[in-house]
């Protein structure tokens, strides 16, 4: 899947920090910044 500038990302669901489900649709209208990091670089 590839996302030209300017168009809406799919809406997807993960688990947050706090074991709550949090919806990308939830930030609508908002910007959102996200981050993967691979389990064994993440930054401490």
């Amino acid at each position: 899947m590839s996302l030209q500038i300017g168009q809406q990302a799919p809406d997807f669901n993960l688990p947050s920090h706090l074991d709550r489900e949090v919806r990308l649709s939830d930030y609508r209208g908002r910007n959102v910044v996200l981050a993967f990091f691979p389990l064994a670089f993440t930054p401490t």
